[in-house]
């Protein structure tokens, strides 16, 4: 059986669960402004870069620059974090099984720095090593521009660390949305969909799963060498 190497863990969606956060965040902007808003047009942005969104706030009547939206956005879920972080069924008892058996986890989302810090810096010292994040790349998910940016920099140090080179096909990415799981399939990591609020048909480019709640590692171990179920005719 292949060894596990990392696991590069999506956020939103994944490993907490902010998508109300942001929806509701989003309703209250463009109300403000004058604007109409729906569940539709939400859940189209799950998982979107957040300079997409913005501009879909934008047409949506929100009268502001998109960097000025992404600050004001990511202040509203910051603050409803700091009241409580909803964490996604078995996230952290994964994590913590990872990081208890040496597999080394990274970030990777397109929430800005300000956000995902605080979500990592929640979590146990060295659960998470780094993070990844959309104000640090030219191109959000679905191009893989973030996945291959985290498995660069986790690769850096690999083999001193550990004695062996970082192997793509040795390493998992665990998404939940559409723009996700195209970006991780695209960047050449063994990808892991676990849907919540976008649903997400078997198509040969990723391994589905209900749920990671009383999923450890030797199950994500089985999936580095099993092929991921086919589209059905």
């Amino acid at each position: 059986m292949s060894e596990l190497q990392a696991v590069f863990w999506d956020m939103d969606g994944t490993l907490v669960d902010t998508e109300p956060y942001w929806i509701e965040s989003q309703y209250r902007l463009v109300t403000e402004h004058g604007g109409t808003w729906d569940e539709e047009k939400a859940h189209h942005l799950v998982g979107q870069a957040l300079t997409y969104s913005a501009s879909v706030l934008q047409d949506a009547g929100v009268q502001m620059g998109v960097r000025e939206i992404i600050d004001h956005l990511t202040a509203q879920v910051v603050n409803r974090c700091a009241e409580r972080i909803p964490w996604r069924p078995g996230a952290r008892d994964l994590l913590q099984e990872l990081h208890r058996e040496r597999v080394r986890s990274a970030m990777v989302t397109m929430s800005f720095t300000p956000l995902a810090r605080a979500i990592a810096d929640a979590l146990p010292t060295g659960q998470l090593e780094f993070v990844v994040t959309g104000d640090m790349v030219s191109a959000g998910k679905p191009d893989p521009e973030a996945y291959h940016l985290a498995f660069d920099t986790m690769a850096a140090n690999h083999e001193v660390r550990t004695g062996a080179p970082l192997r793509r096909q040795k390493c998992l990415a665990i998404e939940d949305s559409v723009p996700g799981t195209a970006a991780a399939a695209a960047s050449g990591l063994v990808t892991v969909a676990v849907p919540h609020y976008s649903p997400l048909p078997a198509t040969g480019q990723w391994h589905l799963l209900e749920t990671l709640a009383g999923t450890g590692l030797a199950d994500l171990q089985e999936l580095l060498v099993r092929e991921p179920s086919p589209a059905v005719a």
